[in-house]
């Protein structure tokens, strides 16, 4: 089974750039979050966030099609290989997200990226953050306007949850790891 330390090791065999390991980590917490919440090994979970984007640095217009290969041959299993390429879904995979795992990937590879951005407009960072407030970013499509929203809600439909939800658990994750993910209070 990944762990989170033969995680962050492959990727930093492929990765040298900080706002793609920053992005890595918004994912790692995010994904500790969702398998607290769906009685799940938070570790696995967590690893498998991190190393998402495992080939993104590499091949950015080929994403996810230099995966599956390397990371079997590293010792990752069907299973997390599987939900690695299910992240991409529509995208750049055919692979649709079909366990918790995958389906909590897809959504949270967009949704973490408005979080941090609502996060770092704010005095406090992601510290004091509520989601009535990141609700408000989210709903406006000019704020964070890379992240793909249509994305977030069909992954959160996939759950059969709300986005408020699956934010608002989300953001109680990352604010546990509010230093690692560079969004804690201003100086």
């Amino acid at each position: 089974m990944l762990t989170l330390e033969r995680a962050k090791e492959l990727l930093a065999t492929t990765t040298t750039e900080a706002h793609l390991f920053l992005h890595a980590k918004n994912l790692m917490a995010a994904m500790g979050g969702l398998a607290r919440h769906f009685g799940e090994n938070e570790d696995h979970w967590m690893a498998i966030g991190y190393l998402h984007d495992y080939d993104y640095e590499q091949h950015p217009d080929e994403h996810l099609a230099y995966t599956a290969e390397p990371l079997k041959a590293a010792g990752l299993d069907d299973v997390e290989i599987r939900a690695i390429l299910a992240h991409g879904y529509g995208l750049c995979t055919d692979v649709a997200p079909e366990s918790n795992l995958e389906k909590c990937l897809y959504t949270v590879d967009e949704l973490t990226g408005i979080i941090q951005a609502a996060a770092r407009m704010r005095p406090a960072g992601i510290t004091d953050m509520e989601i009535s407030s990141f609700m408000k970013k989210f709903k406006d499509k000019k704020f964070a306007a890379k992240c793909d929203r249509e994305l977030i809600k069909k992954g959160c439909e996939m759950l059969g949850m709300e986005v408020k939800d699956v934010a608002a658990i989300c953001i109680e994750a990352m604010k546990a790891h509010a230093e690692e993910l560079e969004l804690g209070p201003l100086a």
